[in-house]
This record gives C-alpha cells, sequence and structure tokens, in this order.
C-alpha cells in the first residue's frame, strides 16, 4: 500500500526478489550485447586511426568510456524514456516508481544506476560480499527494495496486477425512470472510467479528497449530460444512475451490430453450437466465452 502525493492511498503489487532477478539477468544479457558491439566499434575506430595515437592511454580511456556507457548511461536512458520498464523488466511486467507511485525522472534512474555500479556491481569481484548485502536488503524491505532504489526513493512494482474482475455499479431503482431519458453523447470513455474508479474504491477514499473527487466529478459529469439529478440525490448515486444507464446503452447496442455482422460474415466469431454444449457438459472452460462474473450490490458511502 502505498501513499500518493494526493494522501490516497494506492493498493500497488511490489515486485520482489524472484521476479527483479530475472529481469535483472535479462537487463545484463542485453548490456553484454551493447558492451560487445561497442567493443567492435572502438576496436574498428582504433584500427583506423594513425598507430601514434593508439597507445595503452588511449585504450584505457576509451575502455573507462565504454563501462561508463554500459552500465549508467545505458541503464538512466532507457528507466527514463520508458518511464521505468528497461527491456528485462519489460519482458516481466515490472516498472520502477517513485515511492509515491508516481514515474521516476532522470535523478532517479540515474541514482539507481550509479549505486548499482558504485556499491552492487562490485560483487562480481567479492559475490560473497555486496551480493549478500544486497539481497538482505531486498528480502528485509517491506516493498523488496534494493539500495539504489533506497537512495533514489524509489520501489518496483509489477504492472500486470491480477483483476478477476471489474466492479460494475447498480443502477438505484429511483433513478431509473429519470436516467432513461439522460442524453450520454457526450460522457467519453475517459470520465466513464474515472467515476468508474471512483465509485469502486470510495470506501477507501480519505476526507476531505473523497468529498473533493465526488463533486469534481458530479460537476463535470452534470456539464456533460445538460441534466441535474431529483434534489437531494447523493453525488455518488447520481454518478452510478449514470454509469449503469451508460452501460444499458452499451449493452444493448450489441444486439443490432451482432445481427448485422451475421448478415455480412456467417459465423464470424461465434463458437461451434456442439462444441459449446460438449464443453459445457464436461464443466471445461469454452474458448471465446467467459462466465458472467456476479454483480456487486454494495454501495460505497
Amino acid at each position: 500500500m502505498v501513499v500518493n502525493g494526493e494522501a490516497v492511498e494506492v493498493d500497488l503489487r511490489v515486485a520482489r526478489l524472484g521476479s527483479r532477478a530475472l529481469a535483472l539477468l535479462l537487463d545484463i544479457a542485453v548490456q553484454l550485447l551493447l558492451a560487445g558491439f561497442l567493443l567492435l566499434v572502438t576496436l574498428l575506430v582504433a584500427s583506423l586511426l594513425p598507430s601514434s595515437l593508439v597507445d595503452d592511454a588511449f585504450l584505457g580511456a576509451a575502455g573507462k568510456v565504454l563501462l561508463v556507457v554500459v552500465f549508467i548511461a545505458y541503464p538512466t536512458v532507457i528507466e527514463t524514456y520508458t518511464n521505468g520498464r528497461s527491456i528485462g523488466k519489460r519482458a516481466m511486467g515490472l516498472r520502477v516508481v517513485r515511492e509515491d507511485g508516481g514515474p521516476i525522472r532522470v535523478r532517479h534512474a540515474f541514482t539507481r544506476a550509479l549505486v548499482g555500479v558504485a556499491v552492487e556491481w562490485p560483487g562480481l569481484l567479492l559475490p560473497f560480499f555486496t551480493w549478500v548485502i544486497s539481497m538482505t536488503t531486498m528480502i528485509s524491505s517491506p516493498h523488496g527494495r534494493r539500495l539504489g532504489d533506497f537512495a533514489a526513493g524509489t520501489l518496483v512494482i509489477h504492472e500486470r496486477a491480477p483483476a478477476p474482475w471489474g466492479w460494475v455499479p447498480a443502477m438505484p431503482p429511483h433513478l431509473a425512470t429519470w436516467a432513461a431519458r439522460l442524453d450520454l453523447s457526450g460522457l467519453d470513455d475517459d470520465l466513464a472510467l474515472a467515476c468508474r474508479n471512483y465509485l469502486a474504491r470510495a470506501r477507501e477514499i480519505r476526507e476531505p479528497q473523497h468529498s473533493r473527487f465526488a463533486y469534481e466529478l458530479a460537476n463535470e459529469v452534470g456539464v456533460r449530460i445538460r441534466q441535474a439529478p431529483p434534489p437531494g440525490t447523493p453525488l455518488w448515486v447520481f454518478l452510478a444512475a449514470v454509469l449503469a444507464e451508460r452501460r444499458r446503452r452499451a449493452g444493448e447496442g450489441v444486439y443490432p451490430i451482432r445481427t448485422l455482422t451475421d448478415r455480412i460474415w456467417p459465423g464470424f466469431g461465434r463458437p461451434d453450437r456442439h462444441a459449446v454444449a460438449r464443453a459445457l457438459a464436461r464443466d471445461e472452460p469454452v474458448a471465446g466465452l467467459a462466465k458472467n462474473p456476479p454483480l456487486r450490490t454494495s454501495t460505497p458511502r
């Protein structure tokens, strides 16, 4: 659980030693490939230069520049421009974020890379010293943070958080007739998703942010639909009625589209009925079909 800049608790799934180690191995492989490519380029350039310019000092300086580029510049640039997702982290579904859950900046990525090279990478020479300290730090940290994370004020989270089903607000019975006459053409997907997320987590949001979010969302929805709710309607009930009506209309619009699709391309996107019957008889999952999740009837305050 992380508290963001607006004092709202955000439930983040932090990455632990196992997933981070796999991501690190992939990143090390990429860095070794980059180091080999830059080494070939350096040797090629050195072969083209006059022999009087290529001496031990030149090769030593080129080697130091190569190490800085591979182990400091590359991680800093790749994590900055991908919002904390290096190649290894992207493959494992991980992301580096700030302690408050926000995106990292150049200073965060640079600090992580610099501490890694100065403190953790010496484990190549002393594997039973710095690496043991680093792993002990990650295991003992509640958020699985390494030394570079502590110095930069960051942590690594899973982007692919499990979500069994999305909560859908139910229609308040006394607002069904009122909602059926609404013009919802101005209510876009982004605003509807923001309202849905607020309603789903309204119990977890503290005051005064709870009231502020409800007022701002209800005010914006009211401007879009150009219709005020009945007097005395709580803000969250107003939002729930609008979203429930929007979902009902979207569901009704599916049937004409499906009928038109069947006329143009019969059987497109539909499973074989006999195969479905056999699978249901054996209680097996059916490709292309998903079980309907139970609707949540509890309402936020």
